[in-house]
């Protein structure tokens, strides 16, 4: 079985110590085979922010991990920067790859970077990137669980929630769908929530799931919702069985300063 961890909006800058101790337990006590950072790693792209969150991931003893830039992660103020290397501060604490692959006998994970920095906080997916996600896919094996990778959400369950939605995210899902995802994790929002793509976007031939991970340590929680992560727990089908994940929410209690799992669903995946 693989078992990984997914959190988004580190926020780092704005982040709560006990919450990051917690989750560092959490951690520790899972023992997590890959970590996914789905962007908003620190608040005003600073370097000293980058530095901690990288410290934070390393600390975490996770031996693998796809981090991907948020649009936090691009610099606001500094204009130059945004102009010239948008990118710098996210590339010195966690490599040149803005879209990373990760690939286990079990898993292949695929990012995507929606970020665009004449976009200010708005996500896009272009066509080319959409056909590049599909290549890929067409080539994974039916024991590997095909996860995508975003920041902005690709859908929304909330109407309140459509100005936030990933431009060019339906017409991602319908091909990836097609082409054999199983999972698009995303964050964005600050609001973790577990949504039916088939059910929400017309036109997805296959099961296909959007997981979204709403704030992972930073004092910035919204709507009403605790920091929180994600688990996803797989383990590939022998021969008859059918395709399933379990997909674990993770809330932080502040009375007990730990974080628990609050809900939790099996999913059954397409073959």
């Amino acid at each position: 079985m693989s078992l990984l961890l997914h959190i988004s909006d580190t926020h780092f800058g704005t982040e709560d110590p006990p919450v990051v101790a917690a989750l560092q337990r959490l951690s520790e006590a899972l023992a997590p085979d890959v970590l996914v950072l789905s962007g908003d790693i620190t608040q005003r792209a600073r370097r000293a922010q980058f530095e901690a969150a990288r410290s934070f991931c390393d600390a975490l003893g996770i031996a693998r991990m796809l981090a991907l830039p948020g649009n936090h992660d691009i610099p606001l103020f500094n204009l130059a920067a945004r102009a010239l290397d948008p990118y710098g501060g996210y590339r010195a604490a966690f490599g040149p790859e803005l879209e990373p692959e990760l690939e286990g006998d079990d898993l292949l994970l695929v990012g995507v970077n929606t970020t665009r920095p004449a976009r200010h906080k708005d996500g896009e997916v272009s066509a080319a990137q959409i056909a590049r996600v599909v290549q890929r896919l067409e080539r994974a094996q039916r024991r590997q669980l095909r996860v995508v990778v975003t920041h902005q959400p690709a859908c929304v369950m909330r109407a309140e929630d459509e100005p936030d939605r990933l431009h060019g995210g339906h017409a991602a899902l319908r091909a990836w769908s097609a082409a054999g995802a199983d999972l698009v994790l995303g964050g964005h929002i600050h609001l973790p929530y577990l949504a039916d793509a088939g059910a929400l976007v017309p036109g997805t031939p296959r099961p296909l799931f959007c997981v979204q991970a709403g704030t992972a340590v930073s004092r910035r929680v919204r709507h009403g919702s605790p920091n929180s992560v994600n688990v996803l727990r797989w383990a590939p089908p022998a021969p008859g069985e059918s395709r399933q994940c379990r997909v674990e929410r993770w809330d932080y209690e502040l009375a007990q300063e730990r974080f628990e799992c609050s809900h939790e669903q099996l999913l059954r995946l397409a073959d």
